[in-house]
């Protein structure tokens, strides 16, 4: 007769419960226990009885053999695998010492393994750049994304318009809360902390959109209609993903939430009107801003997008960094040489207007190839709306070609001296520049003890 055991679940219990962004107050609510109950079955100081299994798979809509498979075997055969790893030939690990640990302590064991994986993935990677330099750069899935968003001028007809078509039924509706009211979702603005540190969060339960209420206004217009296009347009998201092949797995998930936050703007900023409004307004992102109640960020970002056959407007490049030059969002809508490796000169005032908070500036730019390009670029602050909440001051930048800078407002008068610039020092040969941080690519630095010249490196002749 097989033996049967208790069914301790606590760390998966404890998973559920953050997942579902609830408290263990909540918890015991929807399940009808006290919560003192829920901390004793999270912590594996009680186990979790049948009919308790039967009341977390009712009340969540969940599958019990997903709540009930067996952590503690699981991690057990994922410890031992590791543990062969001759990085630990020299310890003596007992398999029943693993497979203690593994059922006692699972959350270390879940340590353990994130720790071995993040050890396995660096060692690959450095692998990787030694064999074959930048291709594992490229296979990178932050990078593999921004190739696939970049390849397809970050336009995707079919997302773009049912997104129309659906901002059409949500404006006749009287708003997307009325809307998602019509489908049986109810929106709800709730305090920080009962939304446990979620800015959006669904519960499928109750059948609840639940929203941070300290957000800005244009903030929480873009989360709903984030929540609208992963639930109404869900199959055009994934059918656009399933026709790519990416080499990372994770590569798809990434564009998939790209896709869902291009789709939300789209509903807020439907393409015949804003595109209508982007021209007349000679694309002052402050003027669209209080047009369709978005932020600049937003419009910035939707201006990337206008390539619809026969609606096409100005193709524009976006670039958002922080304070420490790392490069966030990346997007394409211009074919731009900036696109792979751009970013990176301090030349860019994209990288100055950090002194100058919420002011926009313009700049003229000249790549050493002498194609020539018209920038605009301010600080954005996310995390606005409360006192003590994190905030994070970035920089975005909008760069379109020369020739198609009279048709922007901020073009007009202002300093019309040009910069020169590179895409990156690896890649920029100007010789006289100060501000080079490293030698280019192919270029020999001079070797002089008894002569220092103004720039960083002085190079021999090609």
């Amino acid at each position: 007769m097989a033996e049967t055991r208790p069914l301790y679940l606590g760390p998966r219990l404890r998973r559920l419960r953050r997942e579902l962004g609830l408290t263990q107050q909540a918890m015991a609510d929807d399940l009808e226990i006290s919560p003192s109950y829920v901390a004793l079955l999270e912590r594996n100081q009680r186990p979790v009885t049948a009919d308790m299994l039967l009341r977390l798979a009712r009340t969540y809509r969940l599958d019990i053999a997903d709540i009930a498979g067996d952590d503690g075997e699981d991690y057990a055969r994922r410890l031992a695998d590791i543990l062969r790893d001759p990085l630990f030939a020299d310890i003596d690990l007992p398999s029943l010492e693993v497979a203690d640990l593994a059922m006692s302590f699972p959350g270390i064991s879940e340590a353990l393994l994130r720790l071995h994986g993040a050890y396995t993935r660096e060692s690959q990677a450095l692998a990787e750049q030694r064999a074959s330099g930048p291709v594992a750069e490229e296979n990178e899935p932050v990078r593999e994304a921004q190739r696939f968003l970049g390849a397809s001028r970050n336009y995707f007809h079919g997302i773009d318009v049912r997104a129309e078509e659906l901002a059409g039924e949500i404006e006749q509706a009287g708003g997307a809360t009325a809307w998602l009211a019509a489908k049986g979702v109810r929106v709800r603005f709730l305090p920080p902390d009962v939304m446990v540190d979620s800015l959006r969060r669904f519960d499928r339960h109750n059948q609840q959109l639940l929203i941070d209420d300290t957000l800005v206004a244009s903030s929480r217009a873009f989360q709903i209609a984030t929540h609208i296009a992963h639930t109404a347009m869900r199959s055009d998201i994934v059918a656009v993903v399933r026709g790519a092949a990416f080499a990372q797995t994770i590569t798809a998930t990434l564009v998939r939430r790209a896709l869902a936050g291009y789709a939300a703007a789209a509903i807020l900023m439907p393409y015949a009107r804003f595109a209508r409004a982007a021209e007349a307004r000679r694309y002052d992102v402050e003027a669209l801003c209080g047009l369709f109640g978005t932020s600049f960020e937003q419009v910035a970002h939707r201006l990337t997008t206008l390539h619809r056959p026969g609606e096409e407007r100005v193709p524009f490049f976006f670039l958002r960094v922080d304070e420490a030059g790392n490069v966030s969002k990346r997007l394409d809508g211009a074919g731009f040489p900036f696109a792979a490796h751009g970013g990176g000169c301090p030349l860019w005032s994209v990288h100055q207007v950090f002194r100058w908070p919420g002011e926009v500036h313009t700049q003229w730019l000249e790549l050493p190839d002498g194609q020539r390009f018209f920038s605009v670029a301010r600080t954005v602050v996310s995390g606005e709306g409360r006192h003590a909440r994190m905030k994070v001051t970035r920089a975005v930048a909008l760069a379109c070609a020369a020739e198609e800078a009279g048709k922007l407002v901020y073009s007009a008068g202002g300093d019309a001296s040009v910069t020169p610039i590179g895409v990156t020092c690896r890649l920029c040969q100007r010789a006289d520049c100060a501000a080079r941080s490293v030698p280019p690519i192919g270029r020999d630095v001079l070797a002089d003890d008894y002569r220092r010249a103004a720039q960083p490196y002085t190079f021999a002749e090609s």
